[in-house]
């Protein structure tokens, strides 16, 4: 029996910005951690992934930028292969969707579906923005859904509520352009029948549902239980990969029909005839690593493409994570609240592993996680400096200090069994974890490894053992090394520079082959150990510092160019009438103190000249209570009361919510009154 062949693809990551920490530890790094722990293991595994070169956004930035789309995504399509190798991320191959071998994939793809009369030819109104004379993609029209009522809907979907949308479905849609409502405009389109593909679909998604993550697996189903409905595949546009059907002028390949099959095309990039094997085989299994919003895309709408071609194996499994938050805020790229990879790895020279280690840590696989400069700082301090790093410097140290750093045998075994023993259970829980996609779990594993090494050997002391008994000491520093070497092959998957240094450290030189997993580890005598060194450094607090003043002074400056400012769009218009109804004031704040057991919010008792008021407001990341009262504020005094933690909110505070991402105030001129009406 053939060993089966994996594809492991990640996300195409869209080439109009650079790649940020959310990004890694929503898709990257686990699917990166994942490949390495399948190569160690001696299985067929090929790692692909791509820019994602098309669609609005790029001709968005271009036309800002004065450039051409093509400019743009050269620009970062680079800027993202570099930050994704520097940090040792090990595709195979990163291609892009803007190369003529996928454009003709794509192409190729499309028109199989075409002749096969798999298509439904549409002609349909489509918004159309005047102001920027241009069709509007779903994502660029936003409006009130008519579902929940959330009134910043887009075209496509309900991000409050998960609806599917159709972006004629919203109520009062606007353009994310210009924020001018959008006319209808007639045009012809090709649409993929989702719902003739409903019951297969519906079959393939619950067959996984003990393979899946819960959280995959309950969204796909909720996506069809609302049933499905035909999906256009091509958009009027001019940058894309041009619909190959006569008469299909200024038309392009919907971006998420062309994306998808990037993973296709790169494939074909990598190996030749030979992608079929990996795409096409019985022999064949398909990992895709995505986040949790290009879910629908990955389960549904891209399987049943192939389900129509005929021919492709299905994904069998698609180990989204969620999202990761910073500093207690959603990561922006707007508004430049992110930590860029790139821009990392130039504040933090060498601490690759570092990052990952973190990333990995916290990664967000079955909800949203935060990361923070603090816990970063942590746990690098506490966890890789003090247990890690910590074991194997003072193996290092002791062997050079009492025996010159030679080895006067060959090692392979330990001297107890206890230290195989220990040795399996952390191979074997390290595998169970990886093959479960539980990559936090498996990373602490091997991170207990290390702390067992510590423990013996502070247990057993060799330091004072060598002062009676030099060959008792010996034997305890060898099982110490051999533990080191379990440690490297442990780790390679998480932390390949790291895995690197210790190899070195071991006397031994670095090779083209792969550590081994689980398997006998041979130390050659004569081995000369050379001079120690530290694995990881301290963190300090100066360092901290600068990284969050470079948070706080984010601006919308995105790798060194200028970027828009992405205000909110305008809304739709009100009556006079309606904002008559509206009974705002000039208030004065009383006091205020923090809500209990809640982060966000603050208590306030706000003067508002007619009465006092109660109010929950959530500003308490913005604001220290003690500095409150007194100030002046605005406040909407007849929304309805809301009890909000045991407290009945009588109103709302009016902030302005800054381009900065700063809350402030938003306050009458100086000598407004408590009471005083504003209108």
């Amino acid at each position: 029996m053939s060993q089966k062949k994996t594809l492991v693809t990640a996300a195409l990551p869209y080439a109009n910005g650079p790649v940020h920490i959310g990004h890694i530890a929503g898709c990257y790094l686990p699917s990166d951690i994942y490949v390495r722990f399948l190569r160690l293991l001696g299985e067929d595994v090929k790692f692909v992934c791509g820019s994602d070169e098309h669609g609005v956004p790029i001709t968005i930035k271009a036309r800002n930028e004065g450039v051409s789309p093509l400019q743009v995504v050269d620009r970062y399509h680079a800027l993202m292969g570099k930050a994704f190798a520097d940090l040792g991320i090990s595709f195979d191959i990163y291609s892009r969707t803007s190369s003529d071998l996928h454009k003709q994939t794509a192409s190729d793809f499309f028109r199989h579906l075409y002749d096969s009369k798999v298509f439904i030819e549409r002609e349909t109104e489509q918004y159309y923005d005047a102001t920027a004379k241009q069709f509007l993609a779903d994502r660029y029209i936003v409006g009130t859904c008519p579902k929940c009522n959330h009134d910043s809907a887009y075209g496509d979907q309900c991000e409050a509520c998960g609806a599917s949308l159709n972006p004629t479905d919203l109520i009062n849609p606007r353009s994310m352009l210009s924020g001018a409502q959008p006319e209808l405009k007639k045009t012809v389109n090709w649409f993929l029948p989702l719902d003739a593909y409903q019951d297969q679909l519906t079959n393939f998604i619950q067959s996984k549902k003990d393979a899946w993550k819960s959280n995959v697996y309950g969204q796909c189903m909720s996506w069809l239980q609302q049933g499905l409905q035909p999906r256009a595949m091509t958009r009027d546009l001019d940058w894309g990969v041009p619909v190959p059907v006569e008469g299909a002028d200024s038309k392009v390949l919907y971006v998420w029909f062309d994306a998808p099959i990037g993973y296709i095309s790169a494939t074909k990039e990598l190996l030749g005839e030979n992608w079929r094997d990996y795409w096409q085989g019985e022999d064949t299994r398909i990992v895709h690593f995505i986040g949790k919003d290009n879910i629908v895309f990955h389960c549904i709408i891209f399987p049943a493409m192939l389900m129509a071609h005929g021919g492709y194996a299905l994904p069998e499994n698609v180990p989204a994570n969620e999202f990761l938050n910073l500093e207690g805020k959603k990561i922006s790229t707007s508004r430049n609240w992110a930590v860029w990879v790139h821009e990392y790895l130039e504040d933090f020279p060498g601490k690759m592993d570092e990052l990952r280690y973190v990333l990995t840590s916290i990664a967000p696989e079955t909800g949203d996680s935060e990361f923070t400069w603090s816990d970063y700082q942590a746990r690098v301090n506490n966890e890789l400096v003090a247990i890690l790093g910590n074991f194997v410097n003072r193996v290092m140290v002791l062997y050079q200090k009492f025996f010159d750093g030679l080895l006067d045998d060959s090692l392979s075994e330990f001297s107890s069994d206890r230290h195989q023993e220990a040795v399996d259970q952390t191979y074997h829980a390290i595998q169970g974890s990886l093959r479960s996609y539980k990559f936090k779990q498996g990373l602490a594993a091997a991170m207990d490894l290390a702390r067992y090494g510590n423990r013996y050997l502070t247990e057993t002391e060799p330091w004072k053992v060598v002062k009676e008994d030099q060959a008792a000491a010996r034997v305890i520093l060898n099982d110490c090394l051999l533990l080191i070497a379990h440690l490297r092959s442990a780790l390679y998957p998480f932390l390949p520079f790291t895995a690197s240094k210790i190899l070195a450290m071991l006397g031994q030189e670095e090779s083209s082959e792969l550590p081994s997993w689980n398997s006998s580890i041979f130390l050659a005598k004569g081995t000369r150990l050379p001079a120690p060194s530290l694995l990881f450094a301290k963190i300090e607090d100066s360092d901290m510092d600068l990284q969050r003043k470079k948070l706080e002074q984010s601006t919308t400056e995105v790798a060194g160019e200028s970027q828009e400012i992405n205000l909110e769009p305008a809304k739709p218009e009100i009556s006079f009438e309606d904002f008559q109804k509206l009974d705002i004031r000039v208030g004065t704040i009383i006091s205020a103190e923090k809500v209990k057991k809640a982060d966000k919010l603050l208590h306030l008792r706000v003067d508002v000249g007619i009465k006092t008021v109660e109010l929950v407001s959530g500003i308490a990341e913005h604001f220290s209570p003690e500095d409150l009262p007194g100030t002046t504020v605005t406040v909407l005094l007849n929304l309805a009361p809301r009890k909000i933690r045991g407290i009945f909110s009588e109103g709302m505070v009016l902030m302005v919510d800054g381009v900065d991402n700063k809350l402030r105030f938003l306050q009458a001129q100086d000598g407004a009154s408590p009471g005083e009406v504003i209108s």
